[in-house]
């Protein structure tokens, strides 16, 4: 992603307003193994010294098929952490950090604490291109109990927020609140699930935003534990701002195919990646993306690709896996159709 300063103004402007209207699937995911600094008010504002990166302006984004001045297929890399390691993280190659929504957007603070904390962190120019860890585990989606209003309050409050903040994409992990209680029938948490997120969805459209779900392995949780379950799914809520994410570690978890990307087709917005084993960052083990890669070009999808990895320490790892990625999307770019 080519991305362009703030200060552009109307035409930056004008392609934001262009992608939330299209809701495409080059636009900017729950689990968050990366690490995290922890949000208080004290460390935000005292980083506000530091990076001079660019904020999500949208002239960077492009529409399917519409590679900002270049027929090379790519996506951009990037890297599920804190926007507090931006410099870190830019320095390795990445043009975007994917945050939490409870450190980042943190709903439960008052809007008065995060109208101060959100000006001084547009004044530190990171660009957030999406946010995981979408809603607490008590906020139950499916089930004998489930809290449908308290999510949707819940999650109304953090996609305003993230609209402030220039975030384009919010994923719908959340591993706790979508799992199925033993016992309960399935259908009806199918049912309870779709009704919810396509309540999420109106949400997400009021706010220019989307949202995402992430297939979760079946070690995490048990609804939606493939790319293809989640697709079913996501046909049925059917609105235009709920959309997918494929996560090719939960996918090489499953064993699944990189098939299944082909068919979520246009429904794709989002993706994450790690190796296999233990979720090391890539190159680490030395796995094979480059199926999922192909599949992912094919589509001419060109949005973004993020590290969620378990990082012993981000300094030393990042740089060695952003480029064997990238190895990797260069060598399936140069491949012949």
């Amino acid at each position: 992603m080519n991305i362009a300063p703030m200060q552009q103004g109307s035409r930056n402007t004008k392609q934001a307003e262009n992608l939330r209207n299209h809701g495409s699937r080059s636009l900017p995911s729950a689990v968050a193994p990366a690490p995290t600094v922890d949000w208080s008010r004290r460390e935000f504002l005292g980083g506000l010294a530091g990076s001079g990166a660019l904020f999500a302006g949208m002239e960077f984004l492009s529409l399917p098929g519409q590679c900002a001045a270049s027929t090379t297929w790519s996506c951009d890399v990037g890297v599920c952490g804190s926007a507090n390691q931006w410099d870190i993280i830019q320095k390795a190659g990445c043009t975007y950090v994917e945050e939490n929504v409870g450190k980042l957007l943190n709903p439960k603070l008052p809007d008065a604490e995060f109208s101060k904390i959100a000006e001084a962190f547009k004044a530190r120019n990171i660009p957030v291109r999406a946010c995981n860890g979408f809603l607490p585990g008590d906020l139950k989606l499916v089930g004998p109990e489930p809290k449908h209003d308290e999510v949707v309050a819940y999650a109304s409050i953090a996609l305003k927020r993230a609209r402030e903040l220039g975030v384009g994409i919010v994923v719908l992990g959340s591993s706790s609140a979508r799992k199925v209680p033993d016992g309960f029938d399935r259908a009806k948490a199918d049912e309870q699930f779709i009704s919810v997120v396509r309540r999420l969805g109106q949400a997400a459209e009021a706010n220019g935003v989307i949202v995402a779900m992430e297939s979760l392995n079946r070690e995490e949780t048990n609804l939606g534990n493939t790319l293809g379950e989640c697709y079913k799914l996501i046909k049925r809520v059917d609105h235009p701002k709920v959309k997918l994410v494929a996560d090719m570690y939960h996918m090489l978890k499953e064993n699944e195919a990189p098939d299944a990307i082909l068919e979520a087709g246009s429904l794709l917005a989002h993706c994450h990646l790690a190796e296999k084993a233990q979720r090391t960052p890539p190159g680490t083990d030395g796995d094979d993306f480059k199926p999922y890669l192909r599949a992912l070009k094919k589509l001419d999808y060109r949005g973004c690709i993020s590290l969620e990895c378990r990082w012993k320490k981000l300094a030393d790892e990042i740089t060695p896996a952003v480029a064997a990625l990238k190895k990797q999307i260069e060598a399936v770019s140069a491949e012949k159709a």
